[in-house]
C-alpha cells in the first residue's frame, strides 16, 4: 500500500480520532493518506446521512479516487469507519479493479439489535481483498455474524478483533493504528487466504 483514503461515520466527519491517528501512524510509515469528508458532510456540517445521500457519496469517494491516481500511481486502499467503510465497500464492489483494497473499521453489518436487516447484498461481488477491524463489543455485528458472512466475499479477508471495544473501537486510537499497520503488512503478505481471524 503506497496510499489510503479515509472516510467517517455518518455521525462524524474526517477528523475523528480514529481517522487522525491511522493517518498519522501510516504516514510515519510512508504511507500517503487523505482524510475525505464524503459529500453528506461537506453539505451539512453536522447530523447523519438521509436515505438518498448514498449514491452521491460513493460519487464523491470516486472522484477522489481518481485525483489521487492522478499524483500517486502506486497502490491504493479506501476504507473508513462504519457508513464511511460500508460505501467504500459498496463502490469497490460496483467497480471491480477500481481500488487495490479495503480497510472498514467497525463495519456496520446490521443496525444495533436488528440482525435480520443485514447489510451484506454486494459482498458475493466484492472482488477486493479487505482487512475488517472490529470490537467484540459492538452492537452492529457479532464475531460470529461476520465470520458467516465475509464467507460471501470471494476476496481474501481478514478480520482484525478488538477485544473489549465497541462501534469506536476504544479510546487508544495511536495503539490500535500501529496494530492495523501490522495486520495490514501481514495480510498484504500472506497471499490469497480466504477468510483469517486476527485477535
Amino acid at each position: 500500500m503506497e496510499s489510503l483514503i479515509l472516510t467517517h461515520g455518518a455521525g462524524s466527519n474526517r477528523n475523528a480520532p480514529i481517522l487522525v491517528a491511522i493517518a498519522n501512524t501510516f504516514g510515519e510509515a510512508g504511507i500517503h493518506v487523505l482524510r475525505y469528508d464524503l459529500p453528506f458532510r461537506q453539505e451539512r456540517p453536522q447530523g447523519p446521512p438521509r436515505p438518498g445521500d448514498a449514491e452521491r457519496d460513493r460519487e464523491g469517494l470516486r472522484s477522489q479516487i481518481h485525483k489521487l491516481r492522478e499524483t500517486k500511481p502506486g497502490s491504493l486502499w479506501i476504507g473508513g469507519h462504519s457508513y464511511g467503510g460500508r460505501q467504500a465497500s459498496m463502490l469497490a464492489a460496483e467497480t471491480p479493479g477500481l481500488v487495490d483494497g479495503l480497510l472498514l473499521l467497525s463495519y456496520p453489518l446490521h443496525p444495533p439489535k436488528k440482525p435480520e436487516q443485514m447489510r451484506t447484498a454486494h459482498f458475493g461481488k466484492l472482488q477486493t481483498r479487505a482487512l475488517f477491524v472490529h470490537g467484540s463489543r459492538d452492537p452492529f455485528g457479532s464475531f460470529e455474524e461476520f465470520e458467516q458472512a465475509l464467507a460471501l466475499i470471494p476476496a481474501p479477508t481478514r478480520m482484525l478483533e478488538i477485544s473489549g471495544a465497541g462501534h469506536e473501537l476504544g479510546r487508544d486510537h495511536t495503539g490500535l493504528a500501529v496494530r492495523i499497520l501490522a495486520d495490514l503488512r501481514s495480510f498484504n503478505s500472506a497471499g490469497d487466504a480466504k477468510y483469517e481471524r486476527d485477535s
